[in-house]
């Protein structure tokens, strides 16, 4: 989704979750800047108010580093995370599938196919994309060693956040 400020600004792009795991009637939806990486850029962040001023994210981010499910963040006056005041404990497994790659569709498929296997929640953003949340203690090596192979050959990249 992108949306143009009329103010004369740089255009704002909004990386929307299209099925959050956390997805619930009461959610809040807040941002996460990302403008040091893309100009212009927020996530758009599913998050569960507490008080009046703390939110616990109920997605799995894609973008933004520092952030996993379950944190504890404040915001600011426009709606922007400021801090993360307590952490989950919780890690996140991310995924970029090259677009272009002859072998998208078939590690798609077979990376989808591990996290069920592993039962671990995790979000797609446009079948590119992949989050997993890793809960304290699991640990990730069944799904990074699948990862290995089709990273060194250039067909992904991946990482793990806390």
């Amino acid at each position: 989704m992108r949306s143009r400020s009329g103010s004369g600004r740089h255009p704002i792009t909004i990386i929307t979750h299209e099925d959050p795991i956390g997805r619930g009637p009461a959610n809040y939806m807040i941002h996460a800047d990302l403008s040091v990486r893309q100009d212009g850029w927020r996530e758009q962040l599913w998050t569960r108010q507490l008080t009046e001023d703390r939110f616990e994210v109920t997605c799995l981010p894609f973008f933004t580093y520092g952030i996993c499910y379950l944190d504890v963040v404040t915001i600011d006056s426009s709606h922007l995370v400021a801090s993360v005041v307590q952490k989950s404990g919780h890690r996140t497994l991310r995924v970029a599938l090259v677009a272009d790659h002859q072998d998208r569709d078939h590690l798609h498929e077979l990376l989808h196919g591990k996290v069920v296997e592993a039962a671990l929640p995790h979000e797609w953003l446009q079948g590119t994309y992949l989050s997993v949340d890793l809960p304290p203690g699991t640990n990730p090596a069944p799904l990074t060693e699948a990862l290995e192979v089709p990273a060194q050959a250039g067909a992904l990249h991946w990482e793990i956040d806390s």
